[in-house]
């Protein structure tokens, strides 16, 4: 039995085999345990990955995408000029580790193929994944894994290291695009997971950010128009140094978890800058600190405190920070642990997870939960088809590690843990080795969205004809900009905003409490100077929220910061409409995840933007905190005309 386990990560990718009864291990793509989950697009149309995609990407870094599943939730990405659907660029990372692997299988290919996922996937990101691997080649036999599970298995595959039913593990999760945490707790036969989170904005990409910035603080001063043109690069050759510059300072961030004090090589005309361990760690340390947080918050949200864990479990490149360690101690009162590498960890775990222990949830990606436990079967274009009939699993080469035996009067996992049955669930799938999960909901009548367009347009038409007098005063205090006034930020007002700021914000101006600046939540810029004049103000009659309002000198800047926003935010849906006011036409789009939404409005013709960012009540249904955000921009934030 040929098994191989993938962990498609944000930055790296790992691949481990077992074959021919032997015990699993990582396979070496192009020399190294790990790939690079890069894409170059060539001119020709061939899609270049891993350590080739790095190298080509001096060449011309427009066709260069060093993290596609970080862009998971969107259709295409532009590569120079060649549009590339986001599931041909992950198939092409999937290819290569195919391609590799049959090599050192003599030709052969695996008879089954396991791949990773973040716990939190929903199903449309769940099929990009699942339609990657057929565009790849990997044929019917692909199963998707949880990670913490995965983690969870690694973990316990050690000796002295196995869960006792009842037992519990949190996995703390820091890859490079992502945090995730669980708790995973051990049952009769295998694990299921207790409680989950997770921050869609931190992970070693955004500390690679903080270490850029800062170095930029050090040496800007020596020539701020050439520093401005390694952020904001226009020439192929600015480009490819800002490349370089990116790399060399994730390597320092690297040599930093292994040693007090590091240089960051600089190009001219900079010099080389010292940074010291210290300073990283004061950089990073409230980000990790809102991990910290949610962990403990994940803990006890699965009914469990600290000290009932069985241990907390590092894994992911960027947990290597020792100050990840030590805060976790210091506020938890329990020391994390790490076994192996922990970029292998989740790749490794997948194969010590039991065939007939796979989740529903993540099989089944469309339709009600089965409980027939049977593979997965994809369809022509990587849907979901249908199940094949159970049949008897043959041995396997990598058996599951049993669990050790119940302790002396340990009890079940407490009420509320999550371990429950889901309702009208059979009890033989509440006891796999993964969770089960309600169904997937149906979608809402056909034309939701429109229909709830024409109310929300009804609605405001019965608010206009109620306050009309005030709109129109409002609308003649308003002084209004051309496109041309509006290319460079201008002076600024008592509460900070240009005259092309306030023909944004109209009313929200004088109604919310404005102050100049981003504010320092998640949706603030590491260096909010950077992309130029910012205001942000109290969102009006919407608790949680706020609304900053952006001008600068450069539209790319800006949406490059916005997109990721809604990236980061929001899963693979999101609302899009236009809207009108003050003089100005514009676009708004708006996306929620479990923790907060987000909806950027922007005027084509102008470097102006506005978003609105909410931090989502506790349960709270992404769907429709998308469309409760928009209804409130239409509503309450637009500006009148």
């Amino acid at each position: 039995m040929r098994v191989l386990s993938v962990d498609l990560g944000t930055s790296n990718t790992v691949a481990v085999l077992s074959a021919h009864g032997r015990a699993p291990r990582v396979i070496e793509v192009d020399g190294s345990a790990t790939m690079p989950s890069a894409v170059f697009a060539s001119e020709d149309g061939t899609l270049m990955v891993g350590r080739d995609a790095e190298r080509r990407a001096r060449l011309d870094p427009t066709r260069f995408e060093p993290n596609p599943k970080r862009r998971v939730d969107e259709q295409t990405l532009l590569l120079g000029e060649d549009v590339v659907p986001v599931n041909e660029a992950l198939a092409a990372v999937l290819r290569r580790v195919l391609e590799e692997t049959s090599r050192q299988l003599g030709g052969e290919q695996p008879d089954e193929v396991r791949l990773t996922h973040p716990a939190q996937w929903g199903p449309v990101r769940r099929n990009v994944l699942l339609s990657a691997a057929r565009l790849a080649g990997m044929g019917k036999g692909v199963s998707l894994v949880p990670e913490p599970v995965a983690a969870a298995a690694h973990f316990a595959s050690f000796p002295g290291k196995a869960l006792a039913p009842g037992q519990a593990l949190a996995v703390y999760d820091l890859g490079a695009g992502t945090f995730d945490v669980a708790v995973v707790g051990a049952t009769q036969n295998g694990f299921t997971v207790l409680a989950e989170d997770g921050l869609p904005d931190l992970g070693g990409l955004d500390v690679d950010q903080a270490l850029l910035v800062h170095v930029g603080r050090e040496v800007s001063h020596a020539d701020p128009q050439r520093w401005q043109r390694l952020l904001r690069p226009e020439s192929t050759g600015d480009r490819r140094t800002r490349r370089a510059l990116q790399e060399d300072v994730k390597a320092a961030k690297e040599a930093l978890s292994r040693h007090p004090q590091t240089e960051v090589p600089m190009p001219e005309p900079f010099t080389d800058v010292l940074v010291t361990r210290a300073e990283l760690e004061a950089l990073v340390r409230p980000a990790m600190l809102r991990s910290v947080e949610l962990l403990a918050r994940t803990v006890g949200s699965a009914g469990l405190a600290p000290e009932h864990l069985a241990g907390i479990y590092l894994v992911g490149g960027s947990s290597r920070l020792p100050l990840v360690g030590a805060m976790i101690a210091e506020k938890l009162g329990v020391v994390p642990g790490s076994l192996d590498q922990p970029e292998a960890a989740v790749a490794l775990g997948a194969h010590h997870v039991s065939a007939d222990g796979l989740s529903m949830r993540t099989q089944n990606v469309d339709g009600p939960v089965a409980a027939t436990g049977a593979p997965y079967q994809t369809g022509p274009h990587g849907q979901p088809a249908q199940y094949a009939q159970p049949q008897a699993q043959p041995p396997r080469s990598s058996p599951a590690p049993q669990a050790a035996p119940p302790a002396q009067g340990r009890q079940p996992f407490p009420p509320g843990s999550g371990a429950q049955p889901a309702p009208g669930a059979p009890q033989q799938a509440a006891q796999a080795n993964f969770p089960s999960y309600p169904a997937a909901q149906p979608a809402k009548a056909a034309g939701g969205r429109r229909n709830l367009l024409i109310g929300v347009a009804a609605a405001v038409v019965v608010v206009l004809a109620g306050a009309g007098a005030f709109f129109l005063l409002n609308q003649a205090s308003v002084t209004t900009y051309s496109a041309a006034e509006c290319r460079q930020p201008g002076q600024t007002d008592d509460k900070g905003f240009t005259g092309c700021m306030r023909q944004l914000a109209g009313s929200v101006a004088e109604r919310g409490a404005c102050n100049p600046g981003m504010g320092t939540g998640p949706a603030a810029a590491a260096d909010p100077d950077e992309l130029g004049v910012s205001v942000t103000c109290s969102a009006p009659g919407r608790a949680g929220a706020q609304v900053t309002y952006l001008h600068g000198s450069s539209s790319d800047a800006l949406r490059e910061h916005t997109d990721g926003l809604l990236n980061r935010t929001g899963g693979g849906d999101r609302v899009e409409a236009r809207w009108k006011g003050n003089a100005l036409d514009g676009r708004y789009t708006a996306t929620a995840g479990r923790d907060s939404a987000v909806l950027v409005f922007t005027v084509p013709d102008r470097p102006v933007v506005g978003f609105i960012y909410q931090v989502n009540t506790a349960g709270a249904d992404p769907a429709d905190n998308r469309s409760s955000l928009a209804d409130y921009f239409e509503q309450t934030i637009q500006p009148g005309e």
